[in-house]
């Protein structure tokens, strides 16, 4: 009897299992954009690029301390987001104009932002985007 209630009651924990699934984030896309801004490179002007080159756009990063009590906004995590959104319009090279932290005072000021509304204080760093032509090996 109490091997039978066994068995049943494994069965029934067993059954109810099977329709759970885990679900994990090891998606390629998603290895694809968290690495796509080292495929982007950093200069610090236009006369530091080799080679012919030619500007795509302009793309912008930002960071956002939502709560007083939680990490201040980090401009490297700004310049990332900066490099991946370059990545998605077909850039390899980025020239960065300038970064912004603002406050509670400065965004006070920009009410009608939504990202302003939801930020303690915010980081924002601004670049050119540029698609530069790799140089060919020389052989020796």
């Amino acid at each position: 009897m109490i091997k039978t209630l066994f068995t049943f009651l494994l069965l029934i924990f067993i059954v109810s299992c099977s329709g759970h699934y885990v679900s994990t984030n090891l998606d390629k896309d998603n290895f694809s954009n968290y690495f796509s801004a080292s495929n982007v490179n950093i200069y610090s002007s236009e006369k530091e690029i080799i080679g012919s080159y030619k500007l795509i756009g302009s793309v912008e990063g930002q960071d956002c301390q939502i709560k007083p009590h939680h990490a201040e906004p980090d401009k490297i995590n700004a310049r990332t987001q900066a490099r991946q959104q370059a990545f998605a319009i077909n850039a390899n090279g980025v020239v960065f104009t300038g970064c912004a932290l603002l406050g509670q005072e400065e965004l006070a000021q920009l009410n009608n932002s939504n990202d302003a509304r939801q930020c303690h204080a915010i980081v924002i760093c601004y670049a050119k985007a540029y698609s530069i032509e790799a140089k060919p090996a020389v052989n020796d």
